[in-house]
C-alpha cells in the first residue's frame, strides 16, 4: 500500500527522471513504437506536473538507422529531438559503440559486439566514436555548437573510465550518469560494489565508482537500493526484461550473470517504467527519512527508464503526484550541477 509522508517539504531531495531514447539492443523493433510514441505520452504526463525530464538520445543507432534507410519514422524521431530541445528538455548523450560497426543483412542487424563496452576500446577508438556521436546530435539539432552536459554508457558500462571520462571532458561533458551503486558484470570486467561506500555524487578521474576530489567529471549516479535477488523478480520486470531481451547470450555470459545474480542483496534501480507504484513510493520513503535524519546533505536522485519499456504512464502520473504531495522537486542535470558543485561532497547513505 503506498505510504504517503504529508508535512515534509524538503529542498535537498532533488528527483532527476532519465528517460534512454532507444530501440531493442539488438536492432529490433519499430522508432514509432518504441521512441516516438512512448516519449510523446512521457511528454504529454510531465507536462500536467510542469516538469522536465531528461533525454538520452542513443545517437548511434539513429545515425546507422539513417544510413542504412532502415525505418520510416526516423524523421519523425529527429524533429521530436528537436522539439524536446526547444521545448527545455534536457538532452543527454548515451550511445552503444556496437552499432557503428553494424551491418543490416536480410532485415535484420549484426551488431558488432566487440566494441560492446566503449571502455575497452583503445583511446583513438574512443575519440573517434565520442566525435562522431556528438556531431550526429549537433547535426539532428541543427545546432552547430550543441554540447550535452551528460552522458550515459550503453549497457551502462563505464569502467575502466579513465580514457572515455577524458575524452568526454574535452569536449564539454561534465557528467556521467551510468554507475549505479551495487552494480557488477563479471563478463565485462565492470564492478560498481566498490561505489556503495560512497555519497550521493562524486567526482573521478580513472574509476567511475571511486571519488576523486579533483577528478575529470561528476559522477551523479542511477539510485539504487541493495534488496534480496528475489525482489527484482517481479512479474512487471520479469515480464519487460523478456520482451526486452536484446542480445543473444554465450553459455560463458549466462553463466557469468547468473553468478552476478547470486548474492544476499542485489541493486534494485529506481526504475520508473519497470517498478510498481508501491516499490517506488517505498524507495523514495526511505530517502525522505535518511534527509530527515541528515537535513543538511544534498540529495540530487537520478531515476531511470527507457522508452522501449514505458507500457504503465498510469505509474508514472501517480508517482509525479506523489513527489508533488511529499515536497520533492523535479529537475534536471542542467539544475542540479551547479548546486553540487557548491555542497561539495555528500554524507554517505546508510546501508
Amino acid at each position: 500500500m503506498e505510504t504517503f509522508l504529508f508535512g515534509i517539504q524538503s529542498d535537498m531531495i532533488e528527483l532527476i527522471f532519465t528517460i534512454d531514447y532507444e530501440i531493442y539492443g539488438n536492432g529490433t523493433g519499430s522508432l514509432r513504437e518504441l521512441v516516438y510514441e512512448p516519449a510523446e505520452r512521457l511528454k504529454t504526463t510531465f507536462a500536467k506536473s510542469m516538469a522536465r525530464f531528461v533525454v538520452f538520445v542513443e545517437v548511434a543507432e539513429l545515425e546507422m538507422i539513417e544510413a542504412q534507410r532502415t525505418d520510416p519514422a526516423l524523421d519523425l524521431v529527429k524533429r521530436q529531438i528537436r522539439e524536446f530541445h526547444k521545448e527545455g528538455f534536457e538532452l543527454g548523450l548515451h550511445l552503444h559503440p556496437s552499432w557503428y560497426n553494424a551491418s543490416y543483412q536480410n532485415g535484420t542487424w549484426l551488431l558488432d559486439h566487440r566494441e560492446y563496452n566503449l571502455c575497452t576500446l583503445p583511446r583513438e577508438r574512443i575519440t573517434e566514436v565520442i566525435d562522431r556521436s556528438i556531431a550526429y546530435l549537433r547535426k539532428t539539432l541543427r545546432i552547430p555548437d550543441f554540447t550535452p552536459l551528460a552522458f550515459r554508457a550503453g549497457n551502462w558500462l563505464f569502467q575502466p573510465a579513465e580514457h572515455a571520462a577524458h575524452v568526454l571532458a574535452e569536449r564539454g561533458i561534465k557528467v556521467d550518469s551510468s554507475v549505479f551503486k551495487g552494480g557488477l558484470y563479471r563478463e565485462h570486467n565492470v564492478d560498481y560494489r566498490r561505489a556503495l561506500r560512497n555519497g550521493t555524487y562524486w567526482r573521478f578521474t580513472t574509476d567511475s565508482g571511486v571519488p576523486d576530489p579533483t577528478g575529470t567529471l561528476l559522477e551523479l549516479p542511477i539510485y539504487t537500493q541493495m534488496v534480496p535477488a528475489w525482489r527484482v523478480l517481479t512479474q512487471k520486470r520479469v515480464g519487460l526484461q523478456r520482451k526486452g531481451s536484446s542480445v543473444v547470450e554465450t553459455r560463458r555470459g549466462m553463466r557469468s550473470r547468473l553468478l552476478d545474480f547470486l548474492r544476499f542483496q542485489y541493486p534494485l534501480k529506481l526504475d520508473f517504467c519497470r517498478l510498481t507504484m508501491d516499490e517506488l513510493t517505498q524507495m523514495m520513503n526511505t530517502l525522505i527519512q535518511e534527509d530527515q535524519e541528515d537535513p543538511e546533505s544534498f540529495r540530487p536522485v537520478v531515476a531511470i527508464g527507457h522508452t522501449k519499456d514505458l507500457v504503465d504512464v498510469e505509474t508514472v502520473e501517480s508517482f509525479l503526484c506523489y513527489l508533488g504531495r511529499n515536497g520533492i522537486a523535479v529537475t534536471t542535470f542542467q539544475d542540479v550541477y551547479h548546486r553540487c558543485k557548491s555542497h561539495g561532497t555528500t554524507a554517505r547513505r546508510k546501508s
